[in-house]
């Protein structure tokens, strides 16, 4: 990737130039990525697309008032432009007593360690074509597919480096390698159900084969034709874990320093309290070679360390960037993420999700019959209270066995009830940044006929 200067350089007269129109402390961060992807629909091109892009932020302090700007002009006039700007604007807004750069006593020291986030691999526009083809291809030669709501494939190398007026800097560079494909299901009945299969890889090898995920896709997608409603009841419902993240969503939203600084968070007053069932256990890494959620230091420069967010069904911390743990009277814990153009977020880094003892047929067995979800749409949630509901689809099963495809029915409850009986399967699923089993639930209501 070519810069009008080099990086580290450009960020260093970015802060320069910031110190020089008035600005106390500030910091800068510069991002590129390039970026090839391909869309096809039923065999023929849908799109091709190729994005490079660049872009210098820089966040300026005035006392305890702050602005951040962005700007794609890396020239020496324009990141000047840019300083001036921002630190007027920082002048002009309002005060925040929370607001600053992070105290450097807890900033990321040392060597940075190896976690082999960058593959070499630049597959062509034409090799990432073949995949999509492929990928598709594979499902729609699954009986019962009768139709594609498209496949594709993309890569990406992107690039990020941050430095601050007191001296820190840190730059991190990464590849990503997407595949997979939505097949549409149809029969003499008229149902038509859609499906999917998707899996992302930070090197390109670690993919599957684009004909193992078609395969994948088009099975799942065929199996949910003859869906139907179930009468509406109290029974056991099991997660699939695909999807078992977003029941646990609300949650991570819930210990987020900012829900919690506001009062919207429905665990805002449970930090050292049982949420979930004993022996429940949320674990996190930002070291994970080859990890989609892995970093060397936080969006602030912050020092990040593997943590148990959750030990025993006990809730253990909050994650917190430098403002929210101001105002919560905490210490911050390495879960900023970058603004880029605005203030720090807040997120985590790898999360594992200890797995129990039984595979999801020795879940339904235990069941007896309910619902097993595989689908999940629509969701309601009010964060202060935890009340949750969600349309879903998936299959009813019966005496431990699959009985019959269901659609159009929602589940509902209290979440802070539900993690109280959630428990896990064996069946870790790791295609993403969470590595989670199926989790099963007794007893949770379902809205049906």
């Amino acid at each position: 990737m070519a810069f009008d200067a080099d990086p580290h350089t450009a960020l260093s007269a970015l802060i320069g130039y910031a110190r020089k129109a008035g600005a106390d402390a500030s910091e800068a961060s510069l991002a590129a990525r390039e970026s090839i992807s391909a869309e096809v629909r039923m065999g023929e091109l849908e799109g091709m697309e190729r994005e490079e892009a660049r872009s210098v932020a820089l966040r300026a302090f005035i006392g305890k008032r702050q602005a951040a700007a962005s700007s794609t002009d890396l020239s020496a006039s324009g990141l000047k432009a840019l300083a001036e700007r921002t630190v007027a604007m920082a002048r002009a807004a309002p005060e925040d007593p929370y607001c600053g750069l992070l105290d450097t006593g807890y900033r990321a020291r040392g060597a940075v360690p190896d976690l082999d986030q960058s593959d070499t691999a630049r597959p062509s526009p034409k090799t990432l074509l073949e995949m999509a083809k492929a990928c598709e291809a594979a499902s729609l030669a699954i009986p019962g597919i009768s139709n594609s709501g498209g496949g594709g494939a993309s890569s990406e190398v992107s690039t990020f480096v941050y430095a601050t007026s007191d001296g820190f800097e840190g730059a991190e560079s990464s590849t990503s390698y997407s595949l997979g494909t939505q097949p549409i299901a149809a029969n003499d009945d008229e149902d038509m159900e859609r499906d999917y299969e998707w899996r992302t890889k930070r090197f390109f090898a670690d993919l599957p084969a684009p004909e193992e995920i078609g395969r994948i896709a088009g099975e799942r997608t065929a199996r949910r034709l003859g869906a139907r409603k179930v009468d509406s009841q109290k029974a056991a419902v099991i997660f699939e874990n695909r999807l078992a993240g977003r029941i646990l969503s609300p949650f991570l939203g819930g210990i987020s320093g900012a829900a919690v600084a506001r009062g919207v968070s429905f665990v805002k007053d449970k930090l050292g309290q049982r949420v979930f069932a004993p022996g429940f256990e949320i674990r996190e890494d930002p070291f994970v070679k080859r990890g989609l959620g892995s970093r060397p230091f936080d969006g602030e420069g912050g020092a990040v360390a593997p943590a148990t967010l959750v030990e025993d069904g006990v809730a253990t911390m909050w994650l917190l960037n430098a403002a929210t743990a101001r105002q919560l009277g905490m210490a911050p814990n390495g879960h900023a993420t970058s603004g880029h153009g605005g203030p720090p977020g807040i997120g985590s880094s790898n999360l594992f999700v200890k797995p129990g003892v039984r595979d999801l047929a020795g879940l339904m067995r235990d069941a007896g019959k309910g619902l097993f979800i595989t689908d999940m749409f629509s969701p309601s949630l009010n964060m202060n209270t935890g009340d949750w509901s969600v349309g879903v689809a998936g299959y009813w099963f019966e005496n431990g066995e699959v009985f019959h495809p269901v659609s159009e029915v929602t589940v509902a409850g209290n979440l802070l009830d539900i993690y109280a009986r959630l428990r896990c399967g064996s069946d870790l699923d790791n295609r993403g940044s969470l590595e989670i089993p199926s989790l099963i639930v007794d007893d949770l209501a379902i809205g049906g006929v």
